[in-house]
């Protein structure tokens, strides 16, 4: 795997040469700060979108916290995948609103493939 740091809107950045190079474990002073646990691609392509399974190192406890997950957006520019949009899902309760809502607004829709969404 091979990155290159660059600055977005004053944060800085990682740029990943593939798709499958794409993580979101962080370290800092050789210790991990972000447990990246699992990773689902939902989208391939020069725009490909990742669904993040994590935790964050909490100074404090000397521990991992709970799990939370991220969604993010990664656009192929030079030859290097950069983010650039994210949205953080940091309660199991704000999960499931979301995996209601969705499931409510999906329910009677059919797939793009014609056949009816699964219950």
């Amino acid at each position: 795997m091979t990155s290159s740091p660059f600055f977005l809107k004053g944060f800085l950045q990682m740029g990943f040469e593939t798709i499958d190079d794409i993580t979101i474990k962080y370290m800092e002073d050789e210790k991990e700060v972000v447990k990246e646990i699992d990773k689902v691609i939902l989208s391939r392509g020069s725009w490909t979108t990742i669904m993040f399974k994590y935790q964050d190192f909490d100074r404090k406890k000397e521990d991992f916290g709970p799990v939370k997950v991220s969604i993010r957006r990664y656009q192929k520019t030079s030859g290097e995948f950069r983010q650039r949009s994210k949205f953080n899902i940091s309660s199991a309760k704000q999960a499931n609103q979301i995996i209601g809502t969705l499931q409510t607004w999906f329910k009677d829709l059919k797939e793009e493939s014609g056949e009816e969404a699964d219950d």
